[in-house]
């Protein structure tokens, strides 16, 4: 049993709040309870988050990147390091570099995670004798350190628009689309746990053609679709001289794009394309600490939330993981932009409460997962968190843990089991250590 002193129940917050877990799900809900001898007791207890979008592997050289090259850093110039990172790393490297993004996903406060994986052959581009080599051990990962998984395995056929053919860097990641359909099939006998899914996701526009996009979607169908989209300036410019159309609009005249669709980044739209996303029901899958760091340029927010579009975060590069500071830094970036201070929260409403609320939903509908939330037969994914000063109104703990620095997530439980307590993951000090082991090799 868990005792909260306060805890975001689908109707607001409630005080003195007992919760049963049973099965991997809550079992019961009582508010204005008393603790009992055995509680285990927190201050302030909320819906796990789901994580959309991550490239698991590139935890390895989160930090690594900051040295500036001759001429402009951008994204493309990031990239040749990327490639070059992931053709160093055996099956069991990402087995273990998976490991350590999951426990620090947990200890954020995420509890499922998006796995936009595209990592699947031998680092010579031959594929492995169980062409679900590389997503087994992401499977693995996902299970020893308990967060639920929503593998998306990622088609990706060429280098650019034309298509191109793909350059040597990109090797690991190449399909055909029978031996892609064929890997995603693979990947749903592989599922065990009844909270793991399996979608996919043609990796973008630029790696995927229009026949390719409209035989897997033809072939796949039911299941959740992530693709990037309109990310750089220079992928809108190349999609516009191959196709004549911008991504965004290309895409919504080519593809049945709605309530399946989770669109990566969608950094660059125009009006017209905010609004024909927001009206389709897609998720805006946003990473604001990537696209920072990366120096991709800011989602219009604003007019997409204003038109009823639906978000959700993820953690991508894995450069920061941090439920928090991808609210903040999604935020403060629109603050920076407008001048103007809690842009993203409905006049009098708290933007801490609104955001979260706003990404746990879109989070979870992108993942084809329930909506996170505190009630009777609900997975029992929770995360505790701690708070110091005591104060009983709830949406000040949340605005204090996104945007203060005094509250942090102390305690999770991911399908009902205990993983995260004081802060730290059950199984933190193993997989850092195995983490470090392989960092100190690859990068020898």
């Amino acid at each position: 049993m868990i005792f909260a002193d306060k805890a975001l129940l689908p109707n607001g917050w409630e005080n003195n709040v007992r919760i049963e877990v049973l099965n991997g799900k809550i079992g019961s809900v009582s508010v204005g309870a008393a603790a009992q001898p055995g509680d285990t007791r927190v201050s302030t207890v909320i819906a796990g988050m789901p994580n959309v979008h991550s490239h698991a592997f590139q935890r390895g050289h989160s930090g690594l990147t900051e040295i500036r090259g001759l001429g402009r850093e951008s994204f493309w110039t990031w990239r040749e390091m990327m490639y070059r990172f992931a053709l160093s790393v055996t099956p069991e490297d990402v087995g273990i570099l998976a490991e350590m993004a999951y426990v620090e996903m947990l200890e954020a406060g995420y509890t499922r995670v998006g796995e936009f994986h595209y990592l699947h052959h031998g680092t010579d581009g031959t594929p492995y004798e169980n062409p679900a080599e590389l997503s087994e051990r992401i499977f693995t990962a996902a299970e020893h350190t308990g967060i639920a998984l929503t593998h998306l395995p990622v088609f990706y056929a060429h280098a650019g628009f034309g298509p191109q053919a793909p350059d040597a860097g990109q090797r690991r990641f190449i399909h055909s689309v029978d031996r892609f359909i064929d890997l995603v099939a693979i990947c749903e006998a592989r599922r065990t746990r009844p909270q793991d899914r399996v979608g996919f996701a043609p990796h973008s526009l630029r790696a995927t053609s229009a026949d390719e996009l409209t035989a897997l979607c033809a072939a796949l169908p039911g299941r959740k679709i992530h693709i990037h989209i309109a990310e750089q300036v220079k992928e809108v410019e190349d999609c516009l001289a191959f196709y004549g159309q911008r991504p965004v609009d290309w895409l919504f005249d080519h593809a049945e794009v709605n309530a399946d669709w989770c669109l990566i980044h969608a950094t660059h739209l125009t009006p017209e394309e905010t609004a024909k996303i927001a009206a389709s029901q897609a998720v805006a899958g946003l990473c604001p600490v990537t696209e920072a760091n990366l120096g991709d340029g800011l989602f219009p927010a604003p007019e997409y939330l204003a038109a009823g579009g639906r978000i959700a975060i993820g953690t991508d590069s894995n450069v920061r993981i941090d439920v928090a500071e991808e609210l903040r830094i999604l935020e403060y970036g629109q603050r920076l932009t407008a001048r103007a201070r809690n842009i993203l929260a409905p006049e009098g409403g708290s933007t801490g409460r609104h955001l979260f609320e706003a990404t746990l939903a879109g989070g979870a509908q992108a993942l084809d997962a329930p909506t996170p939330q505190i009630i009777n037969g609900a997975p029992a994914d929770l995360v505790a968190l701690s708070d110091p000063l005591n104060l009983r109104e709830g949406d000040a703990v949340l605005d204090r843990w996104i945007f203060g620095r005094d509250v942090s997530p102390s305690d999770v439980w991911a399908a009902g089991v205990h993983v995260v307590q004081a802060g730290r993951h059950i199984h933190r000090d193993a997989v850092e250590a195995r983490f470090a082991k392989v960092l100190r090799r690859v990068l020898a």
